[in-house]
């Protein structure tokens, strides 16, 4: 089973994400946190000077390629496995459309993913893997305007050690010397998902993910705002609570709120008749951000994006994502989940066409995906052009 989760609502009287991993797979885990290589002042290296220079620019820009995942662990996945790689697969199809696709395999497995991607979509296997979540073990990568490239490590550790990674702590330096750009480890752990950026110098991540003693002990939030600051070229982070240990990731933001361009953000609203703790969540972020500032002081624009009834989704698995906020936006187009709740679908459709004029809106079944509590935007990391 796979237990890695995004911000997501809920089903019915359940936590409504990935749930922790079984007692038995985390003794799978093996290193105690203290001990993890991955921790921030351990591998992590003093921020390079060109810290000030590079900045992550906002997801809509050209990319130069997509960068993805192949699972291939059952004892992650289990008997869910097949399913999800199929979803993996079709993901990657629909991106190469639109933009060059590069899909990192085990050696084991990069025949069948090759098999499953077709022709469109590069598959190597030099990079291997623990699982598919490129969005939080992938590089993060910075432009300087001038056509400059660099990554950033954000020295991923399963997400407090919660799960295997001692191959996905390493993908993020790997893919960074395959491109050939210079590489540095963050002064903090976290993953991509956690944090949000505008590409103007405005961050948006919640506390649960990242001020947090299983990624950063005995940092205070000021010193680990000044680490995401210099990692991701910003000046300002917007806050919010979060939800702690309902979920591995302790509630990424990355599917309740983004960004859309400076000053303009979306927040995923639960209905009116959900009562928990992500919808409750969910609300709080739509709040924050409506009376929130950009790093150069101009007011936040905030939409609203429907989610699904989750009685009126395919799925039943209570840990399943149905997020349409967790899209991928890629050159030409916005690659988005739909559920089967077709009222919302097609909302959701509407709404992220108005909100992304001229890209198409691919919506795809990635039902098997999201009973392991993830969805697009989680297991793809984008390269932008240079």
């Amino acid at each position: 089973m796979n237990d890695h989760a995004e911000s997501g609502p809920r089903g019915a009287g359940g936590l409504g994400r990935r749930r922790f991993l079984k007692a038995a797979g985390l003794a799978a885990v093996g290193t105690a946190l203290a001990g993890t290589e991955a921790y921030a002042g351990v591998r992590s290296l003093a921020a390079r000077a060109a810290a000030g220079t590079f900045a992550v620019p906002i997801e809509d820009v050209r990319h130069t390629r997509t960068w993805m995942a192949f699972p291939d662990s059952t004892s992650i996945w289990g008997s869910k496995l097949s399913g999800v790689q199929a979803d993996i697969a079709l993901i990657a199809r629909t991106i190469a459309k639109y933009e060059p696709v590069i899909v990192c395999a085990n050696s084991g497995s990069a025949a069948k993913a090759r098999s499953l991607c077709g022709s469109t979509v590069t598959v190597i296997s030099s990079i291997p893997v623990d699982d598919c979540w490129m969005r939080d073990t992938g590089p993060v990568f910075r432009t300087d305007g001038a056509g400059g490239l660099d990554a950033v490590g954000l020295n991923f550790n399963g997400w407090g050690n919660r799960q295997t990674h001692a191959r996905d702590e390493l993908v993020a330096e790997r893919i960074a010397a395959y491109v050939g750009v210079p590489f540095t480890y963050a002064d903090l752990v976290g993953e991509g998902g956690a944090i949000e950026q505008d590409g103007a110098g405005t961050l948006m991540a919640t506390r649960s993910s990242i001020v947090n003693n299983n990624r950063n002990p005995g940092m205070t939030e000021r010193q680990i705002e000044a680490a995401m600051c210099a990692a991701y070229g910003a000046s300002k982070v917007i806050w919010f609570d979060g939800v702690r240990n309902q979920d591995i990731t302790d509630d990424h933001v990355d599917a309740t709120s983004r960004f859309l361009a400076p000053g303009k953000a979306l927040v995923q609203m639960p209905l009116s008749t959900d009562t928990d703790v992500y919808a409750k969540d969910a609300r709080q972020q739509y709040q924050i951000l409506s009376s929130a500032t950009t790093a150069g002081g101009a007011p936040m624009a905030v939409s609203k994006l429907q989610g699904p009834d989750y009685y009126k989704i395919r799925s039943t698995n209570k840990d399943f994502l149905a997020s349409y906020a967790n899209y991928y936006v890629c050159n030409g187009a916005i690659i988005s989940g739909q559920f089967g709740d077709t009222a919302a679908d097609t909302a959701a459709k509407a709404t992220l066409a108005r909100l992304y004029p001229g890209r198409v809106i691919e919506q795809l079944n990635i039902d098997r995906l999201g009973t392991g509590g993830g969805g697009i935007h989680c297991v793809t990391q984008q390269q932008p052009v240079r």
